[in-house]
């Protein structure tokens, strides 16, 4: 039997990279999972590839009804969720000098805002159906600072103590519900391709990247998503408002 037999889990950002491997561990352990993203189609292909006991929305984190139709859709195709991992986020360069406000907001909206909303939308139907566990993903930019990722640091800064705020809510009100953050290095991931190809030279900033990790080799996504395997499941019942880095050594450099 697998470790999450019996629950449902609402993935964000599920159409790829982290998401889409979160969502197939998940259901490998026995979850029902509910794979959501902004981008339908990549969320459809995330689906097709676990099979059954998967379903796919479309969900914008930055728009409240979005959100409210997600938890609608895993009532109705599931009977609920008591597992939520907030996967969703995007990564934008710029220096505290030359990130305009536009850009600001919009990292902040979805990174911070976004998972704030999935926070609020688990709580309100968990508290009452026996309590869960939401990871939050953050980054390890979100515990030191980079000059030339200003917002982003910044945004997952936020998250990490959204997520102590959000445990202790919870632990406060009795409602049996766990919060915890996970904090990966560089990951190898579309999101991270697509940051590199955005570049003026993607080869050299690769390169850059690699010099964070010791030996260069980038984690896989795989490997965060066996943590936040660990940390929804019942093995992790005393685990609750902490951090977890998944990051090669990176900051233990």
């Amino acid at each position: 039997m697998g470790r999450l037999e019996g629950k449902v889990a609402l993935v964000t950002g599920a159409a790829s990279g982290i998401g889409r491997a979160t969502a197939k561990v998940l259901a490998s352990e026995g979850a029902k999972v509910v794979a959501a993203d902004i981008d339908k189609a990549g969320a459809d292909e995330t689906a097709a590839a676990i099979g059954a006991g998967v379903t796919a929305v479309a969900l914008d984190v930055t728009d409240e009804a979005s959100w409210s139709a997600a938890a609608e859709a895993a009532r109705s195709t599931f009977g609920g969720f008591d597992i939520l991992v907030n996967c969703a986020g995007i990564l934008v360069r710029g220096t505290v000098a030359d990130t305009d406000l536009e850009t600001w907001n919009r990292v902040m909206d979805v990174n911070v805002a976004g998972t704030w909303r999935g926070c609020r939308q688990a709580i309100r139907h968990m508290k009452g159906h026996g309590g869960g566990a939401i990871v939050n993903i953050s980054s390890v930019a979100g515990m030191i600072g980079d000059s030339f990722l200003t917002a982003y640091c910044a945004s997952k800064g936020a998250v990490r103590l959204l997520t102590k705020s959000v445990a202790l809510h919870c632990v406060e009100n009795g409602y049996g519900i766990r919060c915890n953050s996970v904090h990966p290095g560089v990951i190898d991931t579309p999101m991270v391709k697509n940051f590199f190809d955005r570049q003026p030279n993607p080869e050299a900033e690769r390169k850059l990247w690699e010099s964070f990790v010791p030996g260069g080799r980038f984690g896989e996504p795989e490997d965060v998503a066996k943590m936040i395997l660990y940390l929804v499941s019942d093995d992790a019942r005393f685990v609750n408002g902490a951090e977890f880095v998944i990051d090669g050594g990176g900051l233990a450099a």
